[in-house]
């Protein structure tokens, strides 16, 4: 649970003053812990409210394009000498009337594309934070579990920074996202397992002496990786003019973006940094049909988790044992909201719909949330007279097998007018 590295993980520029337990509340230092000594709960960064508090709109406005602008709100990366980062974020918020009107939405629509971050992903954000806490902390080595994008990232990042790295993975994900995970250099171990086992091993990895100096984003250091989701929610504020949006619907696979982001509207409101809509935001959950755990435990008013096997062709959702789940399911009943799950069908159906009115090709985790964002209005869960955002967290190149056998040339012609007028082109 605690890495012997135990260096300072802040500058004194830092909001961040320790670690608390999501359960029982206990704090502890800054360090690279991820669970409660009391209780086993996960912990999460406290901050300093008053630090907070001193932050402004012109400050970040005057910060750089990337998520480092949020550096004051963030608990490591205020000096930019030490970061390890790809600069992430910024990414466009995309207008989307076209797919509003196809779905029956009847207020503005915008898709948050964070395909267009360097490796890719959103991943990028939460690894930026992360491995700049690492370095702090004094590791010498960077790893990770991963469902695909966070390999990708990781394996980037450790490359700019010339530090090594190990990323584990199934060995079933999808060549795309293999290929841009070895072409970094570092090493990649693909693991005959779901992602359950290979974040398993990862667990009892980081408890030896052999990784006593190596920096798992998602486990020992994990606190301050999931902090890096926040900046998903502080970017929509900023680029809707400093507003919350009424309505978001946000991917699931351990749970922790949908809490983070719901944390990041909250920060900016409770400083004053943005406007809350009347009546406050609502969160909506995405999860596919073959991983549908936190969902399910919804549908069935519990905050039970039960793990479940993943299968089908979202694998960047697959985590069958979430670990934030309930924490998802809290933000989700807190706001008024819900969630719903794709099947494949569904999802690939999503994918297209997307890119046929947006221009954004989205991987499978945002092909469901598009089909979970039909599946809400179609139910009336969602408001369609509320303005919404969805979250598009990968890049569709890094998943082509999903559509491959569903979109391809509408004619192959001879190279001549006549081959053009018989396929009907000339009228």
């Amino acid at each position: 649970m605690t890495s012997v590295v135990d260096a300072p993980a802040a500058t004194s520029s830092s909001p961040a003053r320790g670690l608390i337990c999501r359960a029982c509340g206990s704090e502890y230092p800054l360090a690279a812990q991820h669970a409660c000594y009391e209780c086993f709960g996960p912990l999460e960064v406290a901050y300093d409210e008053a630090a907070l508090a001193r932050v402004t709109r012109a400050q970040i406005e005057a910060g750089p394009q990337n998520i480092w602008r949020y550096a004051a709100l963030l608990p490591a990366g205020q000096d930019p000498d030490a970061r390890v980062t790809l600069d992430p974020g910024m990414t466009p918020l995309v207008s989307a009337p076209a797919l509003a009107a196809a779905i029956g939405l009847e207020a503005p629509l915008w898709v948050k594309d964070d395909s267009q971050n360097p490796t890719h992903s959103f991943k990028d954000r939460v690894v930026s934070v992360a491995l700049t806490a690492a370095k702090q902390l004094g590791f010498q080595r960077f790893s990770c579990a991963s469902t695909g994008n966070l390999a990708n990232s990781v394996a980037a990042h450790a490359a700019r920074a010339g530090v090594p790295s190990i990323v584990f993975i199934p060995s079933d994900l999808e060549p795309g996202k293999i290929i841009t995970t070895a072409v970094y250099g570092g090493d990649l171990v693909a693991i005959e397992g779901s992602y359950d086992d290979v974040n398993r091993l990862c667990s009892e990895l980081v408890e030896t002496d052999e990784f006593e100096d190596t920096a798992f984003v998602n486990v020992n250091v994990r606190p301050f990786y999931a902090e890096g989701s926040k900046t998903l929610g502080y970017e929509v504020a900023e680029q809707l003019g400093w507003r919350i949006p009424a309505q978001v619907v946000i991917p699931m696979a351990s749970g922790e973006l949908l809490t983070k982001v719901d944390k990041a509207f909250s920060e900016l409101v409770e400083i004053g940094l943005a406007e809350a809509p009347e009546g406050g935001w609502t969160v909506f959950g995405a999860q596919s049909e073959g991983c549908n755990p936190i969902a399910v435990a919804l549908h069935a008013d519990t905050d039970v988790i039960t793990p479940v096997k993943p299968t089908g062709i979202a694998k960047s959702l697959n985590i069958g044992d979430p670990a934030a789940g309930p924490y998802a399911i809290e933000a989700v009943r807190r706001t008024g909201g819900w969630m719903d799950y794709a099947n494949d069908d569904e999802i690939r159906a999503g994918i297209r719909l997307l890119a046929e009115t947006t221009g954004v090709f989205a991987e499978t985790a945002g092909g469901t949330t598009v089909a979970v964002l039909k599946k809400l209005v179609e139910s009336g869960k969602l408001d369609p007279t509320k303005e919404t955002v969805v979250y598009n967290t990968g890049e569709g190149l890094k998943t082509l097998d999903a559509v491959a056998g569903q979109v391809g040339p509408t004619h192959t012609i001879k190279p001549s007018l006549r081959g053009a007028r018989e396929a009907g082109l000339l009228g």
